[in-house]
């Protein structure tokens, strides 16, 4: 990804995350003007809307233009997390996952960058990781790759956020990323 164009705004919170199949983007509202594509699901803010292109920034400062009704909306605020936990009841076991997957990213970024990798190789070793965690004081999101979804986690308890898959997706492969209602809220 490019460098960032100006740093974000502080307390990044993301509006929309990319669908899960990444998308194009562009410098300019003009599909003439192509950059690098998004990966999926990354979450982005919606800075504007003009017609039906979508200006976004990333959490890193970076901002594109992408065909805005591709984008998913995130829910305003995070999951009530009183209830009982959706599947995942404590964070522990995969913020440990992340930790390792990012430590695997990590090793195989050191020996590109030492020679000991060349480009394929690299390319070989890195397909399909996938990591995500946004940490915002209290706030956590991390991406559980082994069952495809965000989940929301205040410290104590993990609910889900966001999935790529339903309820009948388990023999069929993947569906449309939706979000996921906290309990209470329709």
């Amino acid at each position: 990804m490019p460098k960032p164009s100006k740093p974000p705004a502080s307390g990044f919170r993301p509006t929309h995350v990319v669908p899960p199949n990444g998308m194009p983007a562009w410098e300019a509202p003009d599909p003439d003007r192509p950059t690098v594509p998004l990966d999926p699901l990354l979450p982005v803010v919606l800075v504007e809307r003009l017609g039906d292109w979508g200006h976004i920034r990333c959490a890193n400062g970076w901002a594109a233009w992408v065909d805005g009704r591709h984008l998913v909306a995130v829910p305003r605020d995070p999951p009530a997390t009183d209830g009982p936990p959706a599947g995942t009841a404590d964070p522990r076991p995969l913020l440990a996952r992340a930790e390792e997957a990012l430590a695997d990213y990590r090793a195989a970024v050191e020996e590109l960058a030492g020679g000991g990798l060349d480009g394929q190789s690299f390319e070989d070793r890195t397909h399909g990781l996938r990591i995500g965690v946004v940490v915002d004081g209290e706030s956590m999101w991390v991406y559980d790759h082994d069952q495809e979804r965000w989940l929301y986690g205040d410290g104590r308890q993990l609910t889900t956020y966001a999935t790529d898959r339903t309820a009948s997706d388990e023999d069929s492969g993947h569906a449309p990323t939706r979000f996921v209602a906290p309990k209470g809220e329709s």
